[in-house]
């Protein structure tokens, strides 16, 4: 095991989309926490790490996909009801009143196993589309540094988001275009790995266009790197993965 695999920790994180009839779509995005150890004050995708209890739910269900795959689908699932009050990938009598029952379930500290058991529902795997991986080396002296599993999964009906107002302080639905327009506005704040999936995201019209850009290309791990171009040191990612920018001068990085 690298040094790296040490001292990270395995997490996942979901790009929830809502088309528009006229525009490209809406993606839900949250702003940290300032006091919040990682990020803090950017805007981020609802997400967080794996935990155990994502794996003994993983084990329990027959799903055909690695562990490690289904139990970060899990935490994506879990943290998108806990962080946005959203219900993704679940099947089942699902409902606002359902969605509020679980979060507040979630935040009492009772197992996502048992909530879906108490109310009759289940894991729909297929609903959460594997878009990219993660896993940055750490800057500096930092010593959070997350594997994270990116997916994609469309905005559920009849479903309205809501902020947890601990971890995160706002969120908003708008195009990855515009929510790029406003960082570089300075009206906001992203890390590298966000700013180059918004832009990636930015090339497609609706969630099928999104779900096609994905399975187009490998998921593979993302580990940028330092590297001179043009007299200037840049943070570099592989140029097959579907990413329109692949490098940014050190000086305009954003960190976490």
């Amino acid at each position: 095991m690298t040094d790296l695999e040490d001292r990270s920790r395995p997490a996942a994180t979901v790009v929830i989309v809502r088309d528009r009839a006229d525009g490209p779509p809406d993606i839900l995005m949250m702003e940290r926490a300032s006091t919040m150890a990682f990020a803090a004050g950017a805007l981020v995708f609802p997400g967080g790490a794996v935990d155990a209890g994502d794996h003994d739910l993983a084990a329990r269900i027959d799903h055909g996909l690695d562990q490690d795959e289904a139990a970060a689908r899990i935490a994506a699932i879990r943290e998108t009801i806990e962080e946005a009050g959203l219900g993704i990938g679940l099947h089942g009598a699902m409902d606002a009143a359902t969605v509020l029952r679980l979060r507040d379930g979630l935040q009492d500290g009772v197992p996502l196993r048992t909530l879906l058991d108490r109310h009759g529902l289940g894991v729909a795997f297929d609903a959460l589309t594997p878009f990219a991986r993660w896993h940055p080396a750490p800057f500096d002296l930092a010593t959070r540094v997350f594997d994270t599993r990116f997916y994609i999964a469309r905005a559920p009906d009849g479903q309205m988001a809501t902020v947890d107002t601990t971890e995160n302080v706002r969120l908003f639905w708008s195009s990855a275009a515009d929510t790029l327009a406003q960082c570089d506005a300075g009206a906001a704040m992203v890390i590298y790995p966000t700013k180059r999936n918004l832009e990636r995201l930015a090339l497609c019209a609706n969630h099928a266009a999104l779900v096609a850009h994905a399975r187009a290309y490998p998921v593979e791990k993302v580990q940028p790197w330092q590297e001179e171009r043009g007299g200037e040191r840049h943070l570099c990612i592989p140029d097959h993965l579907g990413y329109p920018i692949t490098s940014e001068p050190m000086g305009r990085v954003r960190r976490a």
